[in-house]
């Protein structure tokens, strides 16, 4: 991940460790995710063996870890770094 915003100059990491907490938000998605699988796994399948539903778990959260990687920090980012999306700044093509 780059350190700076190529377009604005945005340091995105505030301060040292900053994005240690994006680690809480990762887990939190993970666990969404496991039951949500879970959950439809036991309704679409009918309760399949206990390894089918550590297979299919461990693939779709391995899928989804750059996902949740990447969300999570702009997660962080969004609560709890003062940072927000300005439309007519994101449209301005010559940014010093």
């Amino acid at each position: 991940m780059p350190e700076k915003c190529p377009e604005c100059g945005f340091r995105y990491e505030i301060e040292l460790g900053f994005y240690w907490g994006a680690m809480y938000m990762s887990y939190g998605l993970s666990v969404v995710i496991v039951l949500l699988v879970g959950v439809s796994l036991y309704f679409l399948a009918g309760d399949p063996a206990t390894w089918v539903y550590l297979t299919v778990v461990a693939i779709t959260i391995i899928g989804f870890t750059p996902v949740l990687f990447r969300y999570a920090r702009v997660m962080m980012l969004y609560f709890f770094g003062s940072v927000s999306f300005d439309p007519s700044f994101a449209s301005q093509k010559n940014i010093p």
